[in-house]
């Protein structure tokens, strides 16, 4: 994958998380990406932490040039136009209408540049009662439901990664993708929008298929239930995930692992359904037995059944897990002035190939003097 869009001039305007994960992932295909930054402070997620290169900064921006730009001044904006005139695709986040108070309608990036790919990601959309409200994370997860599934409604704290801002930037990507194909067919841009509540109301289709089809309102026990998906607690105080879905050979095979032959001519265990209905008390019994041995004694045993399932690995436990070592997922790249820079490879390949080394994410403007030179920029 790390040559498949070689030749694209990507422009990314964007900040924090939803476009500058989508202008990464762009150049871990191979675009050139241009990371336009505001005068000063830069993409203010630089600053997280402190600094100018917080691990924020850090995950989203890998692979990109950066020069700074004052787009509010003449000089700033007629420097971004003849990028613009050149590029391939312009990536931004901005509020609806801050582009075309800039005086950067569609109409006008088409006449700079007819095959312009313009890609827009909102909060709500370009129009509706939504559309001038501030979006972080939580609120669209909030609102497209995808909240109720995670939260606990007896103690709702807010728990885990970032899922809307991640989930945009990735349909984004889509979108640019399909509009570069279809420029390959009638040669002209387009203009591509992405918003944070549509993404994360896509991102949960059987949740709605469910209310649609047969009236069932999910909530954060719904899926794990259909789906048999167990963490356990194990005599080491360590977790372990099993996950043996209706497949029947694997709940026979959890059986052998727990020493529980019994189980299986339980009435209330006999069948998938019935051990949806009855996910308690079943979640109950293999929390007593998991108890018993600890988590890696669990872990092999389940391996050796073929049951799925896995330790609950923290953070710092992800790297040296076999499987990833293997994969060598995690790359280590040399900043000439930051140091050591560990980062995560794209997880997509193409004939067995993916970008192994890309750059470390740009310190502040540190192209500016090169693309200055390259595409005539005004004093």
């Amino acid at each position: 994958m790390h040559d498949v869009l070689a030749g694209q001039l990507v422009l990314e305007l964007g900040t924090m998380v939803t476009a500058p994960l989508a202008g990464m992932m762009l150049s871990d295909m191979g675009a050139r990406v241009i990371k336009v930054e505001l005068p000063e402070t830069g993409d203010p997620f630089r600053a997280h932490g402190g600094g100018r290169y917080s691990p924020p900064f850090v995950a989203y921006n890998r692979g990109k040039e950066s020069v700074q730009l004052d787009l509010r001044s003449p000089e700033g904006l007629a420097n971004l136009k003849r990028l613009l005139e050149r590029a391939d695709v312009v990536l931004e986040n901005f509020r609806p209408g801050v582009m075309e108070k800039m005086g950067l309608d569609n109409a006008t990036l088409r006449a700079l540049n007819p095959r312009l790919v313009r890609a827009s990601i909102t909060g709500f959309g370009q129009d509706g009662p939504y559309k001038d409200r501030p979006s972080y994370d939580s609120v669209p997860l909030a609102l497209s439901g995808l909240s109720s599934l995670i939260l606990d409604p007896e103690d709702p704290r807010m728990s885990g990664p970032t899922i809307a801002d991640n989930i945009t930037g990735m349909y984004a990507v889509q979108g640019i993708l399909g509009a570069l194909l279809r420029r390959t067919r009638d040669g002209q841009g387009g203009h591509v929008e992405v918003n944070m509540l549509e993404a994360a109301i896509s991102f949960m289709p059987d949740a709605f298929a469910q209310y649609s089809r047969a009236g069932i309102v999910s909530g954060p026990e719904t899926r794990v239930r259909i789906s048999q998906a167990y963490t356990l607690r194990a005599k080491d105080g360590l977790l372990v995930t099993v996950h043996f879905s209706s497949v029947q050979k694997f709940w026979e095979g959890l059986l052998k692992v727990i020493n529980r032959a019994d189980l299986a001519s339980d009435e209330r265990f006999a069948t998938p359904a019935a051990r949806t209905r009855n996910y308690p008390e079943l979640r109950q019994i293999l929390m007593d037995v998991f108890a018993t041995r600890n988590r890696d004694e669990w872990v092999t045993a389940l391996a050796a059944e073929g049951v799925p399932g896995a330790p609950v690995n923290r953070v710092d436990e992800v790297a040296d897990d076999p499987q990833v070592r293997h994969m060598g997922t995690f790359v280590r790249t040399e900043h000439p002035t930051m140091g050591e820079v560990i980062g995560i490879k794209s997880p997509i390949r193409l004939n067995g190939q993916r970008r192994d080394n890309p750059p470390p994410p740009p310190v502040l403007n540190a192209d500016a003097e090169a693309i200055a030179a390259e595409f005539g920029f005004q004093n």
